[in-house]
């Protein structure tokens, strides 16, 4: 019965989610972000990027439909490979950090005392240093490329989950199905995974949604900064790159990497508030 429910109110969630126009637009949108991501990570997508096609600095036309670089590349096969480099790093970011963030809040919440004092600190701490700064650190300590990135972004955004996850498993935990849980005899994973879990799930979900958008702004800003994405396309690269010849008129390419992060960005805006609208009992009706 509880499964059938939680499907159902999944089903509801989903159907009301794409029911607005806004909301259609964003979802369509963001898919096609999926896919194109996909076909170029498969090379289906942009597989020539780094091949000459044309002369140097060629404006948008109908063979070059976002222009090309100042060595003759094609700027919409490198704006592909930024989605495929963005979305990969802020599926993976957000999966991890949410992750880590939702264990430590749920052991610092359920066990309490010293392992929540620890967990506390941990994440004060790490909140203590400003984010670019601890993101910079990383990144040069570990060296550059996909990986580090990831763990850097990791590192630095698991601490408001986990946040997040304790103050919410910390006013469950007084509730009463969790003490009469307790009252015939149910174990610590019992009461963690059967009724906690289901019961924060939608907080994480949105937590999900939140460092995913965060993740790619933070990967375009190091890419920018010369300590990210190496040997592959970014649109913080890109950004870097074009920026010289702004004062030549040559707008193209900053023009079309900054609008694929900023649309982006903007769909995943608007899908967290409605996801945050729909999961929240508190924000429902309204």
């Amino acid at each position: 019965m509880y499964k059938r429910n939680l499907l159902h109110q999944f089903g509801c969630n989903a159907k009301a989610l794409i029911s607005k126009k806004l909301n259609l637009f964003c979802f369509v949108t963001l898919l096609s972000y999926v896919l194109v991501a996909v076909g170029t990570k498969v090379g289906w997508l942009g597989a020539d990027w780094h091949r000459e096609v044309g002369e140097a600095y060629q404006s948008p036309n109908a063979l070059h439909y976002f222009g090309t670089d100042v060595l003759g590349r094609s700027v919409l096969a490198k704006i592909l490979h930024g989605t495929e480099v963005a979305m990969t790093v802020g599926f993976v970011v957000a999966l991890g950090a949410v992750l880590l963030g939702a264990t430590f809040g749920i052991v610092a919440a359920y066990f309490g005392g010293v392992v929540d004092t620890c967990v506390v600190w941990l994440y004060t701490v790490v909140t203590a240093i400003p984010t670019i700064i601890l993101l910079m650190v990383v990144a040069l300590v570990l060296g550059k490329g996909m990986h580090t990135i990831c763990i850097a972004l990791v590192v630095t955004e698991w601490t408001e989950t986990c946040r997040l996850i304790r103050a919410e498993v910390i006013r469950h935990k007084s509730r009463e199905y969790i003490q009469a849980a307790s009252a015939i005899g149910a174990s610590s994973a019992r009461k963690i995974f059967v009724h906690l879990l289901p019961n924060i799930l939608p907080l994480t979900i949105y937590q999900f949604s939140l460092v995913f958008q965060t993740a790619i702004k933070h990967e375009v800003i190091l890419s920018y900064l010369g300590i990210g994405i190496q040997n592959k396309p970014s649109w913080g690269i890109m950004i870097n790159d074009a920026k010289t010849g702004l004062v030549r008129g040559i707008w193209w390419e900053l023009f079309f990497a900054t609008m694929a992060m900023f649309l982006l960005v903007f769909v995943f805006n608007i899908l967290a508030d409605t996801l945050r609208d729909l999961l929240d009992p508190k924000l429902k009706g309204r």
